[in-house]
């Protein structure tokens, strides 16, 4: 991931928290979909990764950009209405590095 994109995770993180925090529902977007539940969120998370990958089949690379901006952008609420952070994904991503996603899956606890 180049330098930037981690700076515009951080970025979408701290605003997302910041709206969190603040509660506005009827001021922003990421605080009425707080409102209305950690379901709702997960619902629309679900909604984004179907338009991705509609985008992604359709082979409309921009399209799909857009698609896959909503996705992270749902995911960054999800990631911060439960208390987790950008850097515990990242964590865990560079603990399965140089694992093979087979032998990843396959250790996972069921």
């Amino acid at each position: 991931m180049s330098k930037a994109m981690g700076e515009t995770l951080g970025r979408l993180e701290a605003v997302i928290h910041d709206r969190l925090a603040a509660g506005e529902a009827e001021a922003s977007y990421v605080a009425s979909l707080a409102a209305k539940g950690r379901g709702k969120i997960a619902q629309k998370l679900g909604e984004e990764a179907v338009e991705a990958v509609i985008a992604a089949v359709s082979e409309d690379d921009p399209e799909l950009i857009g698609e896959a901006s909503d996705l992270v952008f749902h995911l960054s609420i999800l990631i911060a209405e439960r208390g987790l952070t950008w850097d515990m994904i990242a964590a865990e991503l560079d603990r399965r590095h140089g694992t093979s996603g087979h032998a990843e899956k396959a250790g996972r606890t069921q």
